[in-house]
């Protein structure tokens, strides 16, 4: 069953979806013991009697992953709860020794809140209900293909500490999923709760859906997509999973309660087990760990040191660079470090639109054509700022400055250290510039000959062969001044 199979059931049918987001909390130590989260540590490496679940180990609270919690929470405008219990959820898994999960049920640490993923013609706001946040460790991992014949359990991740959003049951399409997961992410970036790296781990997707005929209220018996691990397996998998229970509700057939795996390379879904309820997880208090209570003062601390959330930052940004267009703004608000690369760039120029042109163009391309972050981009702020500097006081061309920004991008040196090296200070002598013109006109002679008898329009072009000769040191102004000299104009 493909994709584009959902686009035929829209009309008669609606999707309606929920979803449970897991997000790692960025802590240096796990939930419950202090064995490091690392990522692509050797097999069973971090892991204690805790982790391992030997008897007589006991579970010690990691204080810094409340506090994480905690920030997420009213990041995404939930009330937080003063009293939350953690609680064992009874279920066997090879890579679970336990035997269970602590996890947290009827008393978790969040309820409420909600994700704004954008606004309705009328301007109200188009806003996704969240049921709750809680608190719980993950699991470990069987690995399938490393030993034949053999399934090898890797815990690691066992402990590592999990903050688990679970939204209501509001989403009525894919692009409302994806506006949601995406908004959700920037968020959680911006609280630095998370690295939110989704080939890592970090963040985990469980989609919810069931199909109804439009205009009806009731909900359709629900599927679970389990573990995805990147939006666009989200998106294509709810819709072949819609297009499935079009098909058979279509056909008279009844939607089962299920828990179902996506298959990326096969581009479809399949069983994995009937779909649990919490009744058959056996849920009571964890004996081993007290109720958390969080103070009034906690919390007010936590919420007063709230950094700059992105909507926030896109108004802020409104007010400070009016010339901005709103595609400016969503780019420059994308993560929370191109935002704080940007404001430095244009702090230090003094030029916020120029300084939003090169960030949406030779900086995002330079970072993606590098795979660095912007974190640690080899062109600092300072450096890009006066490299701007130099072509506003109109010491380089705007061509020798995408040549030295290259250099930059390479070496990290200073710009004009560079211009200085490589000759490409914006020459205006006019002998230099006459004499590359003649070179010019050599070399083409028929653009120059049709340009001096009239082709006016071939001047731009002219002017690109000299700024190539010239290596973009050529000033361009200059030149065309004296272009218009050879034909009397």
């Amino acid at each position: 069953m493909t994709t584009a199979a959902s686009g035929k059931w829209t009309d008669r049918y609606e999707m309606v979806v929920g979803l449970e987001v897991h997000v790692q909390l960025k802590t240096a130590t796990k939930i419950f013991c202090r064995c490091s989260t690392d990522f692509g540590a050797s097999p069973n490496a971090n892991t204690c009697p805790v982790c391992l679940a030997l008897p007589g180990a006991l579970p010690v609270l990691n204080e810094h992953a409340v506090e994480l919690a905690i920030r997420a929470a009213l990041a995404l405008e939930c009330t937080v709860n003063t009293t939350s219990v953690f609680a064992r959820k009874n279920y066997f898994y090879p890579d679970l020794p336990k035997g269970y999960q602590i996890s947290q049920f009827d008393k978790p640490i969040a309820s409420g809140g909600c994700v704004t993923i954008g606004a309705r013609r009328d301007g109200s706001d188009v806003r996704i209900g969240l049921t709750r946040a809680h608190m719980e460790e993950d699991a470990g991992k069987s690995v399938h293909d490393r030993f034949s014949g053999f399934t090898g359990v890797d815990l690691n991740r066992a402990g590592v500490p999990l903050l688990e959003i679970v939204s209501e049951p509001e989403m009525f399409d894919t692009a409302q999923v994806d506006a949601y997961l995406k908004t959700l992410k920037q968020i959680l970036e911006y609280t630095r709760v998370s690295d939110v790296n989704m080939e890592e781990g970090s963040l985990r997707v469980d989609a919810n859906i069931s199909v109804r005929e439009r205009g009806e209220t009731n909900l359709g018996t629900k599927t679970e997509l389990k573990n995805l691990n990147s939006f666009s397996n989200v998106v294509r998998a709810l819709e072949v999973e819609f297009a499935r229970q079009c098909a058979l509700i279509d056909a008279g057939g009844r939607v089962e309660q299920q828990t179902l795996l996506w298959d990326e390379h096969a581009g479809d879904v399949r069983p994995a087990r009937s779909k649990e309820g919490s009744h058959d997880y056996r849920y009571f208090p964890e004996p081993d760990l007290p109720p958390l209570i969080i103070s009034g003062k906690r919390l007010d601390h936590i919420r007063r040191h709230l950094p700059e959330l992105p909507a926030a930052r896109r108004e802020r940004y409104r007010r400070e660079y009016p010339v901005l267009t709103d595609y400016d703004l969503h780019v420059l608000t994308a993560g929370p470090a191109i935002g704080e690369y940007f404001e430095q760039v244009a702090r230090q120029s003094d030029d916020g639109k120029t300084a939003a042109n090169w960030m949406m163009g030779e900086v995002l391309a330079a970072l993606k054509s590098t795979g660095q972050s912007v974190e640690h981009f080899t062109v600092r702020p300072a450096d890009l700022a006066q490299l701007l500097n130099l072509v506003r006081d109109d010491v380089v061309s705007h061509t020798a400055a995408k040549q030295i920004f290259a250099t930059m991008v390479r070496t990290g040196d200073p710009p004009a250290q560079i211009a200085q090296r490589d000759r490409l200070l914006k020459i205006s002598d006019e002998s230099a510039l006459s004499d590359w013109i003649d070179e010019v006109f050599a070399e083409h002679p028929d653009e120059a000959r049709r340009f001096v008898g009239g082709e006016k329009r071939l001047q731009g072009v002219l002017v690109g062969f000299v700024m190539k000769k010239s290596s973009g040191s050529a000033d361009p102004k200059r030149v065309n001044q004296l272009l218009a000299t050879r034909v009397g104009t």
